[in-house]
């Protein structure tokens, strides 16, 4: 995360929105002195009153070996970011930045069960088929029979029991309102333009 408070975001409600709008999330970790990294969509929820994150991994993944363990990691989702070139500002004595705005859950992870591999299968796959509406919703009783438990077989499931949950939104707040105009203008319709009209 950006080290400048002025960026950071400790909302709950604004992560967990910032999650189930952008899941497709980099999941990091250090396992026996390694460096390892698998990307995957994940779904937050509320187990016994615990914040977790669930989601799986395909069983040739790097970290796949380790989930049997477990370890601890960082989960990363990047909704959008933008260059920002130092003409752009009213101020010219500046250097380039970069706005962006992600989510950074960290904690530790151990194995899923068939059943919460299941889950995540299934409501991973009806949050984003939702936003498909008016199609059909896609569910895996649309397959031939047993053919899901087989590929069921290519992947594990994991849960991230959540010990840190912060944002950055990192837009250009420390800049004078002529310096955020240019960018914004500059920027025009990009993800991030819009995002630092929001702020004002």
């Amino acid at each position: 995360m950006h080290p400048s408070g002025l960026f950071k975001v400790e909302d709950e409600t604004v992560l967990l929105e910032h999650l189930a709008a952008f899941p497709f999330s980099t999941i990091a970790a250090s396992v026996g002195g390694r460096a390892m990294v698998a990307h995957t969509p994940v779904i937050a929820r509320r187990i016994d009153g615990a914040l977790v994150l669930d989601f799986h991994l395909s069983r040739g993944n790097t970290l796949t070996p380790a989930v049997a363990e477990g370890f601890h990691a960082v989960a990363v989702s990047l909704a959008a970011d933008a260059y920002v070139s130092p003409d752009w500002y009213d101020d010219k004595d500046s250097v380039p930045s970069w706005n962006y705005v992600s989510v950074e859950v960290a904690g530790p992870v151990a194995a899923l069960d068939e059943a919460g591999l299941i889950a995540v299968v299934d409501d991973l796959s009806a949050m984003e088929e939702a936003r498909l509406l008016p199609k059909l919703p896609w569910t895996r009783h649309k397959m031939s029979p047993g053919k899901f438990e087989r590929l069921l077989r290519g992947i594990v499931g994991a849960r991230m029991v959540v010990e840190r949950f912060e944002g950055t939104h990192k837009l250009s707040q420390n800049k004078a309102a002529a310096d955020r105009a240019g960018v914004t203008a500059a920027l025009a319709d990009h993800q991030i333009a819009r995002r630092m009209r929001d702020l004002g």
